[in-house]
């Protein structure tokens, strides 16, 4: 059996390609839609608190493992 890691939540998936960033240059914009510069500029100054942390840390390693086509069949249509 394959463990994620503890902060990972599988409907953290869903979320990323729902909920909107709330703030800063790119507030408005989906999760799943943030520019890889931006992520990381993140993973290196370090992520906010709670969900929305949480949420942009996941996208981060997502992005930057060349993942987001996993992300593709969770997009509302």
């Amino acid at each position: 059996m394959v463990k994620r890691p503890r902060w990972m939540k599988p409907e953290d998936l869903e979320l990323l390609v729902m909920r909107e960033m709330p703030f800063g240059k790119h507030k408005g914009r989906l999760i799943a839609d943030l520019p890889g510069n931006y992520l990381n500029w993140f993973a290196r100054k370090g992520f906010p608190p709670g969900e929305i942390g949480r949420l942009l840390a996941l996208m981060q390693e997502i992005d930057h493992n060349g993942l987001k086509n996993i992300l593709q069949p969770l997009r509302r249509k």
